[in-house]
């Protein structure tokens, strides 16, 4: 997708003119806003030279909200109204977050779709959590350039579902601003990293946040940016860090309380010396329960790269479906950009490196980096750069609707380059059939329970026809942010449907990674299943086919003719209660060698019908 405007020579926007725009990263942990200024990417500041804002909000008493540092601060002395990683809810509903729930220190209120918090100020959606953080965001950019910007790009893991997406543009919206793209967070840092370096050749972005992790292969050249494959885990990032050192401290500590206000307080402690091991060998925390004397406790940079190995260790596996995906090994890479603050820890930079076999790229502060691509893009979006640039994303998952036999057909295929278009025919099963369900899914199993449902709409008018002969061309259509579009048109009426697909919640902590593994370790059992479906739904068309004939016109069969009809009839009704896919076809296809007398009798039958009392003249005409 071409993302400049072109003008006509003499038609240029006066260079002084400049439209503005903003990037976001709205991160788990912290956001940040950036922008081109005098020709260069830049984040913005606050009046106290902080350009890193917590993803915290607070409700107070007064019917304040408060959002950054400040709710940061009284987290420990209010957990249940200061609402931290609301990214990790968006999109999804209550029993996704259940795996969760045991370390978070807030009122979760069951409720249909997505999530919401019991705060003091009533519940509250993930999404309008979330837009208190991006007004905020908002707010200094408008102090920074002195007015409103026309559009913001916001930033996205790779791998966020249909729901997850469609939350963080929710959340824009209602913040007021208007957004021009949501751009996936590696191909951010790749728009960054490429035009500040003038780099080309294959790149793996290495991206671990407060709360997901994506990896994402791409191709720079020439101004190109194509992402190859994208692999990840919308749940696993610092946060998981964090709660490890935190179950660790509170083990050490003897303290073990059920109390979200202690828990908050201990996992505060845990960031805290997280961030102090990036550069010191040791530190020492003073636990205060409240209860007998605090206790002191001494971490070690070594004690602290045990406890968060295992975290570490979770990522490789998508690095490798990733380089799988893109048919590439390590040696193919030229180079590793690290992404997020999490990746600031030395032994993650480590493990990265001995993966990759190479030295990791860090010129741009992780923090900083995609903030500043969606800045970039933002300021080409909105018609001010003149070099060209092409960005090409790919859709994470696979995306298909449900045939008959509870089977998945897909109609585009994970990887694909988005945005993208694909169409295909489906027909009726039944004769008369007026109306079809569509159902749409997501995900790399063949059967419709082994992958997330999306939605549902039905298309109705369609002239009723005798099985099959209706053309129902379905068409899926995913723009540039990875949201989904999904039409239905009986192409000889033109009567069309359409939804466009806004699911109330999205995929669990480990459900994208789950499909992908599934997918393979359970490849050769779903052909099997796919080709049991597929006969059965054939040897039932048959059946129904052979009983709408026989009603009608069963006289036109001699005696021995019905019997052996009769005998592979019911010899296709016993193979289709077992589950040999084999027998079944074979069955109907005895069926339909038995009927080829009744077929052929029907077709002489009805030509006759069809020229009886009309002269060879007429016939001629």
């Amino acid at each position: 997708m071409a993302l400049m405007q072109i003008a006509e020579p003499g038609m240029t926007a006066d260079p002084h003119q400049r439209r503005l725009a903003i990037g976001i990263d709205l991160g788990t942990t912290h956001s940040l806003v950036a922008s081109v200024l005098s020709a260069l990417p830049t984040v913005m500041r606050n009046h106290d030279g902080q350009y890193l804002l917590p993803s915290v909000v607070r409700y107070c008493e007064d019917d304040k909200v408060v959002v950054g540092y400040p709710a940061q601060a009284a987290a420990g002395q209010d957990p249940h109204n200061t609402i931290a990683s609301v990214k990790r809810f968006m999109g999804r509903g209550h029993e996704d977050v259940q795996l969760l729930a045991g370390h978070l220190p807030y009122d979760l209120v069951p409720a249909e779709g997505m999530i919401r918090l019991r705060t003091r100020a009533g519940e509250k959606s993930p999404v309008e959590v979330s837009a208190e953080i991006l007004k905020v965001l908002k707010n200094l950019a408008e102090e920074t350039l002195g007015s409103e910007p026309e559009g913001v790009v916001i930033t996205v893991p790779a791998y966020f579902d249909e729901a997850q997406r469609q939350a963080t543009k929710d959340a824009a919206r209602l913040a007021g601003l208007n957004v021009l793209r949501l751009l996936a967070e590696p191909t951010a840092a790749a728009v960054a990293y490429g035009l500040d370096k003038k780099s080309e050749g294959l790149f793996a972005i290495y991206d671990l946040g407060g709360g997901t992790f994506d990896i994402s292969i791409l191709r720079l050249q020439a101004g190109v940016f194509e992402v190859l494959a994208t692999a990840g885990d919308t749940a696993l990032g610092g946060d998981d860090m964090d709660h490890a050192i935190a179950e660790w401290l509170m083990a050490e500590s003897g303290i073990h309380l059920d109390d979200p206000l202690w828990r908050r307080q201990v996992l505060q402690q845990a960031r805290q010396a997280k961030e102090a091991l990036t550069d010191q060998e040791q530190v020492e925390l003073t636990l205060d329960s409240g209860q007998g004397a605090p206790r002191i406790i001494q971490l070690t940079r070594k004690q602290l790269e045990t406890l968060i190995q295992p975290v570490l260790q979770r990522t490789l596996p998508a690095c490798r479906r990733a380089l799988r995906d893109a048919g590439l090994k390590v040696a193919d890479v030229d180079g590793v950009v690290l992404v997020g603050g999490a990746t600031r820890v030395p032994a993650l930079r480590r493990l990265v490196a001995e993966f990759f076999q190479q030295p990791v790229l860090t010129d741009i502060d992780p923090d900083q980096v995609v903030a500043l691509g969606a800045a970039i893009q933002a300021d080409a979006l909105v018609g001010n750069q003149r070099e060209d640039l092409l960005l090409m994303d790919v859709l994470p998952l696979s995306l298909g609707l449900e045939t008959m036999g509870g089977l998945v057909e897909k109609i585009i295929s994970r990887n694909t380059p988005i945005p993208a278009a694909k169409a295909q025919e489906f027909t009726t099963f039944k004769d008369g059939q007026t109306a079809m369900s569509i159902h749409v899914l997501q995900g790399e199993r063949d059967l419709v329970q082994d992958c997330r449902s999306l939605a549902r709409f039905s298309l109705r008018g369609i002239p009723p026809m005798v099985a099959g002969a209706a053309r129902i061309r379905v068409t899926f259509q995913v723009d540039a942010d990875g949201l989904l579009t999904v039409s239905a048109e009986e192409t000889s009426t033109g009567v069309r449907s359409e939804v466009l697909v806004k699911p109330s919640f999205g995929l669990n902590d480990d459900e994208i990674a789950r499909m992908l593994q599934d997918s393979f370790a359970h490849g050769a059992e779903d052909i099997a299943h796919r080709r049991l479906s597929e006969a059965r739904v054939e040897g039932e068309r048959v059946r129904e086919a052979l009983q709408g004939a026989l009603s009608t016109d069963a006289a036109l069969l001699q005696a021995d003719e019905k019997a052996r009809l009769d005998a592979a009839s019911q010899h296709l009704e016993q193979c289709l209660a077992g589950s040999d896919a084999d027998a079944i076809s074979k069955a109907a296809e005895a069926v339909e060698a038995a009927a080829e007398p009744l077929v052929q009798r029907r077709m002489d039958s009805a030509l006759r019908r069809a020229i009886a009392g009309r002269s060879i003249d007429d016939l001629g005409e």
